[in-house]
């Protein structure tokens, strides 16, 4: 699950990170009024930003450092009334709700630090690098030794020797060195108790020396949150910052009927028993020139119900021009996926070709099910095995 930027820099307030002052707003008078408060409180900057899942708002044109309420209000009105397009978003963009006006902060350098689940070490680990306000990607390809790890204890966490050693390979001298150790350290223990997946400051600054701190001001000016969304049961707090307005409706609705779906650009609608039979059902239709328009594993045990509801869930995506079934039943038993094809055919109807490959518990059952349906579901084919499955319906989609 992941969480807005205005979430994540609340998170980290709250535990104790150093953050500018800002607030999440709805209208664009809203965001005059928090900015007409930060330019009264002194500040002679402040950012407006958009929040939404996703990255490139700088490049997109949603984040604007402004200096005066009269531009935070253009601003707000901009992108509460534009779609923001990115690399990372859909073409048709994401619609903006949401928006962030903090203080601007005098940067004198940036950083990145975050904390992630490292699989391969089997541990969390830091990762930090003194080039930060830039994709960390790119400069994982392209400079990997710019990049630090440091991997944290199984069970006690980062140490303080580890953060300090992260903190002076980052350049950090004088007081600087101990604001830095403990931004890091209460990071990672953020990181634990909350069951994140990853903690991302990007870029934490160093501001310019000033009377309060001769030496600078170690501060998170922006961050990103993932967490692990089988620990949300023990989460609360976490889970009420889940925003459904960013996610896949089609996703949320599956979610609800405990079935596994991800939305993919292709046209061919996927129905799968079980993730690695899915993912090797996806691998076979590019392999037959296809293009799989889901990930979606109904599981060892759905019902009729839940299986009627991913039909609807599939054909509900207009970029479907096809559906392929794939189950092989163990626990799952085939006569139950067909009588959801009949149920589906009646209730959902299906104008799209549909390819059945079925074999395992009750197949027998199962067949004699979809035969005696053929004529309420003209579009329907079955196929002998899986490789016979794809050509059929990557052949069908292609002929459409």
């Amino acid at each position: 699950m992941k969480v807005h930027e205005y979430q994540a820099r609340q998170l980290l307030h709250d535990a104790g990170i150093p953050v500018p002052p800002g607030s999440m707003v709805e209208t664009a008078e809203e965001a005059t009024r928090e900015a007409e408060r930060i330019f009264g409180g002194g500040a002679g900057l402040a950012v407006v930003k958009a929040q939404v899942h996703a990255g490139g708002r700088g490049k997109a044109g949603f984040v604007k450092l402004v200096k005066n309420a009269n531009a935070a209000t253009e601003a707000a009105t901009f992108m509460l009334s534009n779609r923001m397009k990115s690399p990372q978003t859909p073409p048709e963009g994401l619609e903006v709700k949401r928006l962030l006006v903090a203080e601007a902060v005098d940067i004198a350098k940036e950083f990145y630090v975050a904390m992630l689940v490292d699989r391969a070490r089997r541990t969390n680990t830091l990762i930090a690098s003194a080039e930060g306000g830039v994709e960390i990607e790119k400069t994982a390809e392209e400079r990997p030794e710019a990049i630090f790890t440091m991997p944290a204890h199984p069970t006690l966490g980062l140490q303080p020797w580890q953060a300090r050693e992260v903190a002076f390979r980052l350049g950090f001298v004088g007081k600087t060195v101990g604001q830095a150790v403990d931004l890091m350290l209460r990071l990672d223990r953020l990181f634990r108790a909350s069951d994140a997946s990853l903690a991302e400051i990007n870029p934490l600054v160093l501001t310019p020396p000033c009377d309060g701190h001769p030496d600078g001001r170690v501060m998170a000016v922006d961050a990103k949150f993932s967490f692990d969304d089988n620990a949300l049961f023990r989460q609360k707090a976490i889970a009420d910052l889940f925003d459904p307005a960013e996610e896949n409706p089609l996703e949320l609705k599956a979610r609800e009927f405990g079935l596994s779906y991800i939305a993919l650009d292709g046209n061919i609608g996927c129905l799968v028993n079980g993730a690695g039979l899915a993912m090797a059902t996806m691998d076979i239709i590019k392999l037959h020139g296809g293009d799989p328009a889901n990930f979606l594993d109904v599981g060892g045990s759905a019902s009729e119900a839940a299986v009627t509801e991913a039909f609807r869930i599939i054909l509900a995506d207009p970029k479907v021009k096809g559906v392929l079934v794939n189950i092989f039943g163990g626990i799952m038993q085939c006569d139950v996926i067909a009588r959801a094809i009949v149920s589906a055919a009646k209730t959902v109807g299906f104008t799209v070709p549909l390819t059945i490959r079925l074999e395992g518990t009750n197949v027998a059952e199962a067949r004699r099910i979809l035969e005696a349906a053929q004529s309420e579901i003209p579009t329907m084919q079955p196929a002998g095995d899986l490789g016979d499955a794809a050509r059929r319906i990557c052949a069908a989609v292609a002929g459409r």
